[in-house]
């Protein structure tokens, strides 16, 4: 048995190596392949006395790659054509985001005196959420992978480029159908806790920052770090194609499907609606009409990656680079909420207001012995958001909702053991502080949140 080591230019990932390996294979006398991208080296074992080198060659031709030494890439790019795309993609996504915002499409929430066994109100719930919250989590991180697609597949088609985004879709929908089912019958078992969901979201934000910032192409360095599944995996989820190394229909789908487990706060919402079913075939029903009704809005930003060539991809993709960091950032903020973080909420544009220290809250009244305080669930959040009561006396919490289909409807109060769906009708929840400090509560996403001081 004879060793030949090569090295290959253009090797990033898991899938690189692969693709190289299969075609490698194919060559008379070789019985084994060892290749690492990290180091951009191939060793080959096989038998006999020669292994023809211009068999080698061609075969990692096949495979799309050349044979050579990688140069390091630059911790950032040398072309001033690059930074001048980033500030324009820049200026016209502050721009944009003033004109939206100024427009109030930032508050979208959907009004109705109905409720969620509804299903007609369900769907309508996921289209609220498709074009809001959901695509600020999902969609980001779908915008990411599929930009990062278009760009290392600039020769792809449209309809190349816009069929995985169909199985990421489809996935969600079969995942949501089967897993709402389950939740149906096993209810609250089945729950995580605020600080599991927070640690999600979190990384969920890295990996877009990573996503995000690869796509400005102005660290020239990120492109060598990719997320990848180990080998054999990646075999079994069909990479076996060039076309298919960065994104292929089977991880697509299931993408897709994992997205059950980083739910937006609409998401949550429904999902502890159909807890409280007791059935599987109303829990599945309910989670995949929730889960279609997002389609339209997650489809549509596959869309716009779908159709862009030429030179105008370089402006446009460091656009969709920025907003995918921007999503990223918020979902990092409302992820560390969750998980009992403190940080000030400036990416939604509000300012942490200082906490009062008085004893005595105008918002809570003294009531046979009971501090009664009353809270409203808006579009904008809660109010108050912020009260004070007294170590030892016992405490009526009524909350109400005035926009029941919002992301702050999903209410969380990790100290006190709350998870709940607000609704129109006054919800009641007694408790007696028994020590001096902080009870932080908030949406299931993290967008929405407010204290309860318990003074000594």
């Amino acid at each position: 048995m004879n060793t030949k080591t090569i090295s290959i230019k253009g090797m990033h990932c898991k899938s690189c190596e692969i693709l190289i390996e299969d075609e490698l294979k194919k060559i008379k006398n070789v019985s084994s392949i060892d290749i690492s991208h990290k180091t951009g080296t191939a060793t080959i074992k096989y038998q006999g006395k020669h292994l023809d080198h211009g068999d080698v060659v061609q075969a990692v031709r096949e495979a799309g790659y050349e044979l050579g030494t990688n140069e390091k890439p630059k911790i950032f790019t040398s072309n001033k054509d690059e930074y001048m795309q980033l500030a324009t993609a820049g200026i016209v996504l502050a721009l944009l985001y003033f004109i939206l915002n100024e427009l109030g499409l930032f508050n979208m929430n959907l009004v109705t005196s109905n409720n969620y066994s509804s299903l007609p109100i369900v769907l309508l719930v996921g289209l609220t959420a498709g074009i809001s919250t959901c695509m600020a989590l999902v969609g980001g991180l779908v915008l990411g992978v599929a930009g990062r697609f278009s760009q290392d597949n600039p020769m792809a088609s449209p309809q190349e480029k816009f069929v995985p985004h169909i199985f990421f879709n489809l996935g969600r929908i079969i995942s949501f159908f089967i897993l709402g089912g389950i939740i149906g019958l096993i209810g609250s078992a089945f729950q995580l806790s605020s600080s599991v969901t927070g640690l999600l979201i979190v990384l969920v934000g890295l990996s877009m920052i990573l996503l995000g910032l690869q796509l400005t192409n102005i660290f020239p360095r990120l492109s060598t770090i990719s997320f990848t599944l180990p080998k054999e995996i990646s075999k079994a989820l069909g990479i076996t194609t060039h076309s298919d190394s960065t994104y292929s229909h089977k991880s697509a789908f299931g993408m897709g499907a994992l997205t059950f487990f980083v739910p937006c706060g609409f998401t949550q919402a429904i999902q502890l609606y159909a807890m409280t079913t007791g059935s599987f075939a109303t829990g599945a029903l309910t989670m995949a009409v929730f889960a279609l009704g997002t389609t339209p809005g997650l489809l549509s930003l596959g869309g716009l990656t779908s159709f862009i060539k030429g030179k105008s991809s370089g402006l446009f993709f460091k656009f969709v680079g920025l907003i995918v960091i921007a999503m990223a950032l918020f979902n990092i903020s409302n992820g560390l909420t969750l998980a009992g973080v403190k940080i000030p909420k400036l990416i939604k544009g509000q300012i942490d207001k200082p906490i009062s220290t008085q004893i005595d809250d105008p918002n809570v009244k003294m009531e046979n012995g009971i501090q009664v305080v009353h809270m409203e669930q808006n579009a904008r959040g809660y109010y108050p958001d912020v009260f004070t009561v007294k170590k030892g006396v016992p405490v009526k919490w009524i909350v109400k909702s005035v926009y029941p289909y919002s992301c702050a409807s999903s209410l969380m109060v990790q100290k006190l053991n709350i998870r709940t769906v607000l609704t129109e009708k006054e919800q009641v929840f007694d408790f007696t502080p028994k020590e001096a400090g902080d009870i932080p509560f908030s949406c299931s996403m993290g967008m929405y949140s407010g204290t309860i001081i318990v003074s000594e």
